[in-house]
């Protein structure tokens, strides 16, 4: 990758391990469940997170959605948080095609969600209201700059959820990101919810995919919303070759990322003309300041010129994300200071 790119960890390319595996992957036709690499991806990714079973998908998009359709009937509602991804970022799947309502709480600074607003958005027993059935948690919320969502925290979302005989999902996309920020397996963070996704690509690299885990009887029911979706990809093993490195070796090196995010928050607040906003896990917020040099048009411009690619925050002209992952080394992170000191100086 000779671009430096920090709009998003979306912009992994896969490893040299990986297109290798890719090359060598034994495959079979997966909606008739007769790809053993993709079988063996399910199956370590349920006990990596301590679930039954698990399901292969194209996206976490589709992951989450699949999740939510498995999870409840049309005309119900969740409670998510209105800054959450299955709220702003997925098109009104859930709606569009589910039926779902979304009962949306304010997101924390650190990504949580109250939880006395938790609690108030539960409906109840009453024929004028739609019926809860949902709790969702983004971990890690990155909305909010990427931030990790604590074991005790979760656990206590989790037990709001089987206090009032609801269901609890997590968009884990970055869930190892928070496992390494806090120092803890995934399955620690996982253990409270019936359900959770988690990405494969972004920092893990691979090329595409997610994969959802739940129990058996919640993976069959998803595995059909999956067909329904149009997410049966036959031969999809020379993907999942690409997973097998992800969950289990990729995985293992985030805390690099956020070492170089966190290098790279200290570097720019020698930067002219630049805020830093918030720096965890592998995301690092800034602001263009009034006083700057540049325009931020022309500060992308110019530091594209230079082969580094950012963009403003969408509906932020002057808020910048800059995103950590496996191809933005210490040497890179040197390169990108440099070069902002040189077109804002």
């Amino acid at each position: 990758m000779q671009t430096i790119d920090l709009r998003s960890d979306t912009v992994t390319w896969p490893t040299e391990a990986m297109r290798a595996a890719m090359a060598a992957a034994v495959v079979g036709d997966d909606v008739y469940g007769e790809d053993p690499t993709v079988n063996q991806l399910e199956h370590e990714a349920a006990a990596l997170f301590g679930k039954e079973a698990g399901l292969f998908v194209t996206s976490g998009t589709q992951g989450n959605l699949a999740a939510l359709l498995a999870h409840c009937e049309r005309g119900s509602e969740i409670i998510t948080g209105d800054k959450a991804h299955t709220f702003m970022y997925e098109a009104g799947g859930m709606a569009a095609l589910g039926g779902i309502m979304p009962h949306t709480v304010p997101v924390q600074a650190d990504g949580t969600l109250r939880l006395d607003d938790i609690r108030a958005a539960i409906r109840g027993n009453n024929e004028h209201f739609p019926r809860t059935r949902l709790i969702t948690l983004e971990n890690t919320q990155g909305t909010v700059g990427g931030q990790p969502l604590s074991v005790a925290y979760t656990q206590q979302v989790g037990d709001i959820a089987r206090q009032h005989g609801l269901k609890f999902h997590i968009d884990g996309a970055r869930i190892f990101n928070a496992a390494a920020a806090a120092g803890v397996p995934v399955r620690a963070l996982a253990e409270p919810a019936d359900s959770l996704t988690f990405c494969l690509s972004k920092g893990l690299c691979a090329p595409a995919g997610s994969v959802l885990v739940g129990s058996r009887a919640f993976i069959q029911e998803a595995r059909r919303a999956r067909k329904m979706l149009g997410g049966g990809l036959r031969q999809a093993g020379v993907l999942a070759a690409a997973g097998l490195i992800a969950l289990h070796e990729m995985s293992q090196r985030l805390h690099e990322d956020h070492a170089h995010a966190a290098c790279l928050a200290e570097g720019l607040r020698t930067v002219p003309g630049v805020r830093v906003l918030s720096q965890a896990t592998n995301f690092v917020f800034f602001w263009l300041e009034e006083e700057a040099a540049l325009s931020p048009a022309a500060f992308a411009a110019a530091l594209r010129a230079q082969h580094i690619i950012v963009s403003p925050y969408p509906g932020h002209e002057r808020k910048f994300r800059c995103v950590l992952h496996y191809w933005i080394t210490r040497e890179r992170v040197e390169m990108v200071i440099q070069a902002m000191r040189q077109v804002l100086g």
